[in-house]
């Protein structure tokens, strides 16, 4: 099934001098890679179909046994928004091993990344570049700090041509590294929509958070509750009883009662 112009492409020494130069650049600045068959490649990426074979990432990332979550919106948040995201992702924080993934964009997503590091949560950046860069450039302050409190990934090489497609192609990785995804505001047609109808896709949870009908960064999130895309969340406390995720300090005051309390070994083999 594969063509000669496939084969042609495959054998031309510029593929192996553009990898002899990205491995060089991976030894010189500490950069990790994953390949599809690695072991610690993680889990919820390999599920999906369109995972990417290669990617990069630098930071203190640790994915293994977490629980990911993924918040996107839109890049003009409204006070409102940028407020609800602060307080949803502290009321988070009662989940020590939470991580929060997001796209490092204006508004809603540096909002989450910021909320994350003040509460102690690691978080991730998903770049539509390489790690040669930062974009937007404006949030380079927060660069250090991220790569203490997670860090950056990518599949994307270094030098690789600035493309706004590319924000698109990431939104797959968003959707698919996360448990669930959260959009708190998008207007009607945007990134956000996007990475929520990928997530979909995967069979992954989204939720939205619901607003006024006339409100213009509303209008997204209540599409994907009318058309049941998502599920309409007011909370924290909403999103850690939808997921099983049981907190104490949060579940005894705002969520119902467990289904249930204690299992059998013979029920516990079943779920």
């Amino acid at each position: 099934g594969v063509g000669n112009v496939i084969l042609q492409h495959l054998f031309d020494p510029i593929h192996r001098e553009a990898a002899e130069k990205e491995w060089q650049y991976i030894q010189d600045y500490h950069i990790r890679y994953y390949t599809f068959f690695d072991n610690d490649y993680p889990a919820n990426l390999k599920q999906i179909i369109d995972a990417p074979i290669l990617f990069f990432s630098r930071g203190n990332i640790d994915l293994a046994g977490k629980k990911i979550i993924s918040i996107v919106g839109t890049r003009q948040a409204t006070s409102y928004g940028s407020a609800f995201c602060e307080k949803f992702v502290e009321e988070l924080s009662a989940l020590s091993d939470l991580v929060i993934i997001s796209g490092f964009a204006y508004g809603v997503d540096i909002a989450a990344h910021k909320a994350a590091m003040e509460n102690g949560l690691q978080t991730i950046a998903c770049l539509a570049h390489g790690l040669d860069m930062l974009y937007p450039s404006a949030h380079k302050k927060y660069r250090n700090q991220l790569l203490e409190n997670g860090g950056f990934i990518t599949e994307f090489w270094h030098k690789s041509t600035f493309d706004r497609k590319n924000f698109l192609s990431r939104n797959r990785i968003i959707a698919g590294l996360s448990d669930a995804t959260v959009v708190i505001e998008s207007a009607r047609k945007g990134g956000s929509l996007v990475t929520a109808d990928l997530a979909f896709s995967y069979d992954r949870e989204v939720f939205a958070i619901p607003g006024r009908p006339d409100d213009p960064y509303s209008q997204g999130c209540n599409f994907l509750i009318k058309n049941d895309k998502a599920r309409l969340i007011t909370s924290a406390a909403d999103l850690i009883y939808y997921m099983g995720w049981e907190v104490s300090s949060i579940a005894s005051k705002e969520v119902g009662t467990p289904i249930f309390v204690e299992l059998s070994p013979e029920e516990e083999k079943i779920v």
